[in-house]
């Protein structure tokens, strides 16, 4: 007979037989869109979970007023108004009817007032480029913060495809033709948290954000990151934290247990039904750097992690087959030829630089 230290997690989703909904968002009370992300959980192989977009629901923002708020649907899961009057002296809910008649509220929740950051910066450490902000609350009202941040960066393909075939013949790209630069973007997966109840002050100092690995592509040239920052309350902030625990912290036998995540939305026509999401109301405040490659370490290399090799012989057989499929390999030279990930950005990027992008 096996032992074992650790009892078998079941999410609540498969406890209960059925999917779960999952809500995201805010209700944004700086004039900025308020958008709020309706899935459900949906249980695959092996007790895994996965997220579908819940389509078709009414969603809309309640004050303690009864005065109500709608939000429109604009596909994928997305619920959004594009700036709610928000009066910072209720109280706010949201309610959900979904498209199987299910209706879902949050808790009333305060407007709280997000503090400005005060500053973005990074420093350089032996693991990476670690991202950090400095804050701090005048009022000193929010003892409770997280944030968010998405990256963009600019990288080039391992080889510069310099030719490429036309007819029976390998000619120079021309200037639209050109696949050697690129732009890549991503969002935040772990959850930043920090408070400041331990200090006499309500200031943060260098509160570390994002890690970017020294050999990661995202520094190869130029580096972006947006850092969004939300005010919480305590039970907000006690919500993300188990929420970052169970998915930043598991993996070892050592790890704690994964725990069952509720929030403050509850199912008002069978409060059995399990809903996951906290909804808060306030304002959202963010701050943007930019990092070229030159500030970093020069010793800090991007190699590349897709074996990149050239090959030197143009056959009869590889014209046939670039003729059939002119992306099963791209020209570095009139004479050479590398495979399609080493030689086109466009498969990891976009060509176009993003609209907020500075040199």
């Amino acid at each position: 007979m096996g032992l074992s230290c650790k009892k078998a997690y079941e999410p609540p989703a498969l406890k209960f037989g059925r999917s779960s909904l999952v809500v995201e968002g805010i209700i944004n009370s700086g004039g900025d869109s308020t958008i709020i992300k309706l899935s459900k959980t949906v249980p695959v192989v092996d007790g895994h979970i996965a997220q579908s977009a819940e389509l078709h629901a009414a969603v809309s923002v309640e004050d303690d007023q009864n005065n109500i708020l709608p939000l429109t649907e604009t596909g994928n899961g997305k619920y959004v108004s594009p700036g709610l009057t928000i009066n910072n002296s209720r109280q706010y809910r949201l309610r959900v009817k979904t498209a199987d008649n299910n209706e879902y509220v949050s808790d009333f929740v305060p407007v709280q007032a997000t503090p400005p950051i005060d500053s973005l910066g990074y420093s350089i450490t032996g693991s990476g480029l670690q991202v950090y902000v400095n804050a701090h609350d005048p009022t000193n009202k929010v003892q409770y913060y997280r944030w968010d941040y998405d990256e963009a960066w600019e990288f080039h393909a391992y080889y510069e495809s310099n030719y490429i075939l036309k007819g029976n013949d390998i000619v120079p790209r021309i200037e639209s033709e050109k696949l050697y630069y690129c732009f890549g973007n991503d969002v935040s997966s772990d959850i930043p948290l920090a408070t400041t109840t331990k200090s006499t002050q309500a200031v943060l100092n260098q509160m570390p954000i994002a890690l970017v690995p020294s050999s990661s592509e995202k520094l190869s040239m130029r580096y972006s990151i947006l850092v969004r920052q939300y005010a919480l309350t305590r039970e907000a902030y006690d919500f993300y934290s188990l929420l970052k625990k169970n998915s930043e912290s598991l993996g070892s036998i050592f790890d704690p247990m994964p725990s069952e995540i509720q929030g403050n939305m509850h199912c008002t026509n069978n409060p059995a039904l399990p809903v996951i999401g906290f909804i808060s109301a306030n304002n959202v405040v963010s701050k943007r750097i930019f990092i070229s490659n030159s500030s970093l370490p020069s010793n800090w290399i991007y190699v590349s992690p897709y074996g990149c090799t050239l090959n030197p012989f143009i056959t009869a057989d590889i014209i046939a087959t670039l003729k059939a499929d002119p992306k099963a390999a791209y020209f570095i030279s009139a004479g050479t030829l590398g495979t399609p990930i080493c030689s086109d950005c466009t498969l990891r990027g976009n060509l176009n630089a993003p609209s907020f992008w500075v040199y």
